[in-house]
């Protein structure tokens, strides 16, 4: 197997392509609207075939939680940020070097581009080695449910898993089924939609705060001392308005204004329900701390109303750092034989986002419009519709490869990347089969697609997954690629929630 450079490495001269056994410093790093945190981990990876599997995954760190701070409402305040993260390098006695990889994950106002720059220069000499994530609600639930362990048990159990995720300023819920999230949805309900100082003065509301507020009798204007016997009125009606969306209820015209997503479609049985977010750790009974927001009081009418549905709760390994992942994890493959790549200086390309479509193989018909609604539920639930980033479709490709079915294909999958072709991105194909060749020739050739093209083959990807494709390697015709998956961890236990 062969590399056309590093990867990623801080020792110089190490090729990962060249040793067997791989160990690997990672960092995951979570900044959102409500809190910022890092977990530090070390990956041992092994040689299996044409690719390194992690065998082995230790957490070697998990820092200190940081209510993230802001210079105004919408404006994080870097300074304090970026002090924080470099005290939490030093807490796990690390130096920015020693870490081989990682991943950046913004969600809410993190997001915004404003901020996003001046995270992201916190973060510039692991440019390159860090995967960078920004999450909006769909990807944000999506991560969640992986990270608090419902998609794992959907998997393990056979059952369908509910992960409610409650954070600071939002709540997302994700519907699992045979490994895979089916639906998600998320509203404005949060622990910090209102905060207070110790004297019982609002340091920051919410417009959803101000919502809530108001049906509970209070003034609560930024500045103002309240009243906070009332906040427990606050919670209860939060509480109402989440449930009626986790209980697969009619929806009311108040709750219907609270989301930030379609509503839920799903209307069968929930066999298991997991929390994750900052709210999780109260309704686990970890009991973290009075932030001078709605936490405790939350978490108590969450558990209330839980318990009334007999559904069974499980406590996952992750709860508030559910979408901070942990770490980013290398693997390398070598690209098939039968590979298109038009024109040739397509490639290098680096940290390209995995999309994994459930295409409509089964029939000896493809339908072109199946194909390219599937291509659009894939960006759409990772947050890719915009088209700002390219995107790498990953698939395993079933039956005959008539022209008919190729066209089909070829012409579904153009027009679902409609939008990220217009903006100059490569159409990008990455299949785990020998289909690689013939599907880029008839895209160029038979399509007429003008919009560079990559297609590879022999590789095997899933959601969540990075990939870097290498420069073509003249002597076999293949090309290197190195594969950068966000880990979650195991399926979750049982818990009792009272």
């Amino acid at each position: 197997m062969s590399s056309s450079r590093p990867a990623g490495f801080t020792a110089p001269g190490r090729h990962i392509v060249e040793e067997d056994e791989i160990k690997l410093t990672s960092v995951g790093v979570d900044i959102g609207s409500s809190t910022s945190h890092l977990v530090f981990s070390r990956l041992e990876m092994r040689q299996e075939g044409t690719r390194y599997v992690v065998v082995r995954r230790a957490i070697l760190n998990e820092s200190e939680i940081l209510l993230t701070p802001y210079l105004d409402d919408l404006t994080i305040d870097v300074g304090p940020l970026g002090k924080f993260i470099n005290r939490q390098y030093k807490r796990a006695g690390l130096k920015r070097e020693d870490v081989d990889t990682g991943a950046l994950i913004l969600t809410g106002v993190a997001v915004r581009r404003r901020n996003a720059r001046a995270i992201g220069e916190l973060f510039a000499q692991e440019a390159g080695r860090f995967v960078a994530v920004s999450a909006g609600d769909s990807l944000e639930s999506t991560m969640a449910a992986h990270g608090s362990g419902a998609v794992a048990e959907s998997a393990k159990s056979g059952g369908v898993c509910m992960n409610i995720d409650i954070g600071g300023g939002t709540s997302k819920i994700a519907v699992c089924a045979k490994g895979k999230v089916i639906e998600v949805t998320a509203l404005d309900v949060g622990a910090r939609l209102i905060v207070l100082d110790a004297d019982g003065v609002v340091t920051r509301l919410e417009e959803a705060g101000k919502i809530f507020a108001a049906a509970a009798g209070l003034d609560s204007s930024v500045g103002k001392k309240i009243d906070r016997a009332k906040l427990a009125s606050m919670a209860s009606m939060m509480a109402d308005r989440l449930f009626e969306v986790v209980s697969l209820s009619p929806l009311s015209p108040e709750t219907k204004r609270l989301l930030r997503l379609p509503p839920l479609a799903y209307r069968d049985k929930i066999d298991a329900i997991t929390f994750s977010g900052g709210v999780s750790e109260f309704i686990y009974g970890h009991n973290p701390g009075d932030f001078g927001d709605l936490g405790a009081l939350l978490a108590s009418e969450v558990k209330k109303r839980v318990q009334r549905l007999a559904v069974p709760v499980l406590e996952g390994a992750a709860r508030i750092r559910a979408t901070v992942i942990g770490a980013s994890q290398y693997t390398i493959q070598v690209s098939g034989s039968t590979i298109f790549i038009d024109p040739l200086d397509a490639v290098p390309v680096r940290n390209v986002p995995v999309v994994v479509p459930e295409f409509p193989f089964e029939s000896d018909e493809i339908d072109s419009v199946a194909v390219k609604r599937a291509v659009e539920l894939a960006l759409a639930r990772l947050d890719l519709v915009d088209g700002r980033r390219p995107v790498a479709i990953g698939f395993h490709w079933e039956g005959s490869a008539t022209f008919a079915r190729l066209e089909a294909f070829c012409t579904g999958v153009r027009d679902g990347l409609e939008k990220i072709l217009g903006k100059g991105h490569p159409l990008t194909l990455v299949s785990d089969g020998d289909i690689g060749g013939i599907l880029g020739l008839h895209l160029k050739e038979e399509t007429k697609l003008e919009s560079a093209v990559i297609s590879i083959d022999g590789i095997t990807l899933s959601e969540f997954d990075y990939i870097d494709i290498g420069a073509l390697i003249p002597s076999s015709g293949a090309v290197p690629v190195v594969i950068k998956s966000l880990i979650f961890p195991a399926s979750p236990s049982s818990s009792a929630v009272g």
